[in-house]
């Protein structure tokens, strides 16, 4: 990912993003509302490296040995609650490698030492045990991870702050990064009226919107 892009994703918030999903015609695609920041003021973005877990640290290893600074390491571990799969090793693993943080649908462990550690990181929630043992390498295990209701491969971007994680397709990031950038700039107008005393319904002209409902019952309200 360039850093231009890079900068300017850093500068959005989630819900920017998902707005800009719906102005330019791509599926919003949010990590189920539970996977949630260990900090609430973490933020990142970047490309994703997608790993599904395995039972074993060795396939985060690998997962590394093909990701580049800056992407985010997203983590497939099918959303159980009954284990950790990412703890304090991994995590310093990848802030050495360069990346940008970690997104398990899953739950993690060391929950002080990632604290401390400082890289942005998403999970399910914390659990004191690991795995009990290895399993089955699933097939195309660095190839995609499940989010949710989502399949994301390198071919997205993830994007997490205290909102939650969202996650984009990067060939449409040209649309995508401007519209919610536009969106952010007029909320930021608007909330800055609303500060000197203009309500917003003044601001959108609403008495009008509602004078010209009662005319044409299909007039629809956009911002």
């Amino acid at each position: 990912m360039s850093e231009q892009w890079m900068q300017r994703l850093q500068a959005l918030s989630t819900p920017h993003l998902a707005d800009a999903c719906l102005r330019v015609g791509v599926p919003v695609r949010c990590a189920p509302s539970d996977l949630q920041g260990i900090r609430a003021d973490l933020h990142c973005g970047g490309r994703v490296c997608p790993v599904r877990h395995a039972g074993s640290v060795d396939i985060f290893l690998e997962a590394l040995e093909g990701a580049q600074p800056g992407d985010i390491l997203v983590v497939d571990d099918q959303g159980r609650r009954d284990r950790a799969c990412v703890g304090d090793m991994i995590a310093r693993e990848v802030k050495m490698a360069g990346l940008g943080g970690i997104v398990i649908w899953g739950c993690h462990r060391d929950t002080r030492e990632l604290l401390e550690i400082g890289l942005p990181f998403f999970s399910q929630g914390a659990l004191p045990t690991g795995p009990l043992g290895p399993e089955e390498r699933p097939s195309g295990a660095l190839e995609s991870a499940q989010m949710g209701d989502w399949t994301v491969t390198r071919n997205d971007v993830a994007v997490g702050d205290c909102d939650g994680v969202i996650f984009l397709p990067y060939d449409r990031l040209e649309e995508l990064i401007p519209a919610a950038e536009a969106i952010r700039d007029t909320e930021k107008r608007q909330a800055a009226q609303m500060r000197q005393g203009k309500s917003l319904r003044a601001q959108l002209a609403f008495d009008q919107f509602l004078r010209r409902r009662e005319q044409d019952g299909n007039y629809g309200f956009l911002v």
